[in-house]
């Protein structure tokens, strides 16, 4: 699964980055709707993901009442695509140094007693995945939002095609 991982994050790493490049530093705090999160939010959830594969390696459990959550403060989009070039080499790193046993311990997201989830090293890095093309699948729809042209992410867009 290692390798599979590995092809897979840095398939994926190419369509999340030409994504990123593209959040507007100056719309920012600019959401869709009032229950949405900001587009610099969601961009710093994107960037943070890849993160989460290091995590999975080297934690057996997230729990938000001992360790909660704070976002790295972004500025720019220079800034968020260096936060996500970091955790991307960070994640390709550590995960080319494991080995398949260390897939295969449980691992807990929690906040104190209230059990989010409890899935295997290898789930949580598969799950990472997973979140990271859902998100930037709403970045997307951000972007349209605000009329910047989308790039294709498996097969040329439609802004790509002159539609």
């Amino acid at each position: 699964m290692i390798d599979v991982f590995l092809k897979e994050i840095g398939q994926e790493a190419h369509s999340t980055r030409k994504m990123l490049a593209l959040v507007p530093n100056d719309k920012f705090s600019w959401k869709p709707h009032e229950k949405s999160m900001s587009i610099i939010q969601l961009s710093t959830h994107i960037a943070e993901l890849p993160s989460w594969v290091t995590m999975a390696l080297f934690t057996d459990e997230l729990d938000f009442s001992k360790t909660p959550y704070t976002p790295e403060k972004i500025d720019n989009t220079s800034e968020l695509l260096g936060y996500f070039e970091k955790n991307l080499a960070s994640a390709k790193d550590n995960l080319s140094k494991a080995n398949e046993e260390q897939l295969m311990p449980k691992w807990t997201m929690r906040d104190g007693e209230q059990i989010f989830a409890v899935l295997t090293k290898g789930e949580l890095i598969r799950h990472s995945i997973s979140q990271t093309i859902h998100h930037r699948a709403q970045l997307g729809v951000y972007l349209r939002l605000l009329n910047i042209p989308i790039p294709g992410t498996y097969g040329p867009s439609a802004d790509e095609m002159g539609f």
